[in-house]
């Protein structure tokens, strides 16, 4: 009897095996710029592949140093410059993946006149012109307010502006001070421009503010490496191309 018993016990076990790999959570971390692209994508792999992903979202550079320290994820999603995530061994060497990049651009108050930003002289005036700008503390790591600092700087007007600036927490903080007319206009990744209270006037030109690059990783430390390449093999080829450019992202795929 018990050993009737001990061989049904493990046919059940192999016959749900199969299951319990299926339902398996894969795991990602990755900067808020590219989140509303990465969750209009992942309930198209999910049915595809019937894996559920569990997705992370953070700043720019806090995402690099959860990586680089060494956080359990499945794939993560960091912006360059990243030496230190290649440094720590907690990426798998060669698998990088360049997904789409973002711009940090100019949004208004919804209704508001649209300011002339087609080249740097006249984003300049924009600027200068403007009594309050919003944008995310870079303090926090926010990516895109980190590059409109280096933008300021470049420009050569950061301490003209100075007293005119307004840090937000993230994004979504700028754009709500834009909405509420707390800033005449504000500065994140066009990705980010969710608020239903602001216009997007369009990205700044690349000479004074290049794009930020994207890349996906296999983690050294994902818990089965095949659905970690699966899903940035997908989150990599062209049937996500359509959900970039959806969010005012230019697809990197092949690149």
């Amino acid at each position: 009897m018990k050993r009737l018993l001990s061989a049904a016990a493990i046919a059940l076990a192999l016959s749900t095996a199969p299951l319990a790999v299926a339902q398996q959570e894969i795991t990602l971390i990755a900067p808020g710029g590219i989140r509303a692209a990465i969750e209009q994508l992942i309930p198209q792999y999910e049915q595809k592949t019937g894996q559920k992903v569990k997705a992370t979202f953070g700043s720019g550079l806090g995402t690099k140093a959860q990586v680089a320290k060494g956080d359990p994820f499945d794939v993560p999603i960091v912006q360059p410059p990243y030496p230190e995530v290649l440094a720590s061994g907690n990426v798998v060497n060669g698998s990088a993946a360049p997904l789409a990049a973002i711009s940090v651009g100019i949004a208004v108050k919804q209704g508001a006149p649209k300011p002339d930003i087609s080249t740097p002289e006249a984003v300049k005036r924009v600027f200068l012109k403007a009594k309050a700008v919003a944008y995310p503390n870079p303090a926090g790591g926010a990516a895109a307010g980190v590059s409109f600092d280096q933008t300021l700087k470049k420009m050569g007007i950061a301490d003209q502006m100075e007293p005119r600036l307004k840090r937000a927490q993230g994004g979504a903080g700028a754009m709500a001070m834009v909405a509420k007319g707390e800033a005449e206009i504000g500065l994140t990744f066009v990705s980010e421009m969710n608020e239903p209270g602001v216009d997007i006037v369009g990205p700044l030109p690349a000479s004074i503010s290049p794009p930020t690059t994207l890349v996906g990783f296999i983690s050294s430390h994902a818990k089965d490496p095949a659905p970690a390449k699966a899903l940035l093999e997908f989150l990599a080829s062209p049937a996500a191309a359509p959900a970039y450019k959806a969010q005012h992202m230019q697809p990197l795929m092949g690149k």
